[in-house]
């Protein structure tokens, strides 16, 4: 959880930067509005490095192990998060300036493709099944706590310094500060051992793998696997992922483009309702997963997918109001709802496919459905609005998403329970054409 809160402090620190600091630094050419899309696509762009980095970081986490693949996540991710805060303006060194922030947010979106299936399969792997639902939910509860830093070393800045002070050289701190959080988070990721699910499915590939070089059977690589054995879970995972990944940047990110945009309300006032939202997302998101260990992963993760999408008009709605105290309401109802899939979705994903291939499977479908969902949110969140000026467009946005997953999502067998030691071929939904039944 501490490892998987530094990368998400880190990828979050650029969304909200993005909203409401990057377009003026390093976009200042452009009109407002093309400024923040423009500084959206940015922000854009490290989502579509996610599936790259999910595919190399899943094949060698898949080949070698766990642990060493998070060590080198979150070395990246920290590395470019503070030659970000070094990162000169375009009145300094002009075109570079943007061309370099696209380096570097490609480099945190490679990183962060391979950080989410290790850390939830670590602790998926550890333990019990009865409570994996419970356990795995604590590194998804680092997205908030990462959020909650962000949100809160800006909030915190944008009290206590004047916008120009902030928007000269303010928003700078929390992306040089990210190194130190770098250096709390290797040592904890440095000191935890190997999944002992992981190492007894290396030993059994070992065997496999001689048996069929002595046969002469070529090896295949594990993403080639996934595609073959596990189509139906990889598109699951992608359906399951799409009204999360979508509400969660509607309700955390693309509020503070929408309040400034729409209202000209201050950077603080965003940063505070979601910086109170954030903090009960946290302490919701392990009562879900624990709550998926008793009834199950589907009506959990159904409850959170037509949650979101009714309260996205309720939740637009409360932000017209203009009063600060509604508008903490709005996001932390709309975290709540959000928590019902993300608390049970690491175990939900990591249930979907076999050991050897695991790594591969979770990030291949997790991330491919960031390019699309949370990648694209704020970009067709901002479009809309500008055309027809009003949130209610992006609450159909946020409805559209909802269904595609309760359809997804109902449309699969539950997991709870699954032996994540068993073969690969005891792991797939028998509605798939290579699975079996456990």
């Amino acid at each position: 959880m501490l490892g998987t809160t530094v990368e998400w402090y880190d990828f979050f620190l650029y969304g909200v930067a993005a909203a409401i600091v990057l377009p003026a630094v390093f976009f200042p050419a452009a009109d407002p509005v093309a400024g923040t899309l423009l500084s959206f696509g940015t922000f854009a762009i490290g989502f579509v490095a996610r599936p790259v980095g999910g595919l190399v970081f899943g094949h060698y986490g898949d080949k070698i192990g766990r642990k060493k693949l998070l060590v080198l996540s979150l070395l990246m991710m920290g590395i470019a998060t503070f030659a970000i805060g070094l990162l000169p303006g375009y009145n300094t060194i002009g075109v570079a300036a943007p061309v370099l922030l696209v380096v570097l947010r490609l480099v945190q979106g490679f990183a962060l493709g391979g950080e989410w299936g290790g850390a939830v399969l670590i602790v998926s792997e550890h333990g019990e099944a009865s409570r994996r639902g419970f356990w795995a939910s604590w590194p998804q509860a680092g997205a908030p706590a990462g959020q909650l830093l962000a949100n809160g070393l800006l909030a915190l800045l944008a009290v206590f310094q004047s916008e120009e002070t902030f928007q000269a050289w303010g928003w700078r701190i929390p992306f040089l500060l990210s190194a130190v959080l770098v250096l709390i988070g290797l040592y904890v990721r440095l000191s935890v051992e190997e999944s002992p699910v992981f190492r007894a499915a290396q030993a059994r590939a070992a065997e496999r793998e001689a048996a069929d070089t002595a046969a002469g059977i070529k090896t295949t690589m594990p993403i080639v696997d996934v595609f073959r054995r596990y189509p139906r879970e990889v598109f699951t995972a992608m359906g399951a992922r799409f009204a999360e990944n979508v509400s969660y940047y509607i309700f955390t990110i693309v509020i503070s483009t929408y309040m400034k945009e729409r209202f000209g309300l201050p950077s603080s006032f965003v940063l505070g309702a979601v910086l109170i939202g954030a903090a009960f997302h946290v302490v919701t998101i392990p009562m879900w997963g624990a709550v998926s260990d008793r009834i199950g992963r589907k009506p959990v993760y159904l409850f959170g997918a037509v949650g979101v999408g009714a309260w996205a008009f309720v939740f637009f709605a409360l932000l017209d109001t203009r009063n600060f105290a509604l508008a903490a309401v709005a996001v932390v109802v709309g975290l709540f709802f959000h928590g019902a899939m993300y608390g049970p979705q690491a175990a939900f994903l990591s249930e979907l496919f076999g050991t050897r291939v695991r790594y591969s499977g979770v990030s291949i479908g997790y991330q491919l459905a960031s390019v699309a969902a949370g990648g694209l949110a704020p970009i067709i969140s901002v479009a809309l609005l500008a055309a027809f000026g009003t949130g209610y467009a992006i609450a159909c946005y946020v409805a559209a998403s909802s269904l595609l997953t309760i359809l997804a999502v109902a449309t699969y067998r539950e997991t709870r329970g699954r032996d994540l030691a068993a073969d690969d071929g005891e792991t797939a939904d028998p509605s798939s054409a290579a699975s079996t039944e456990a």
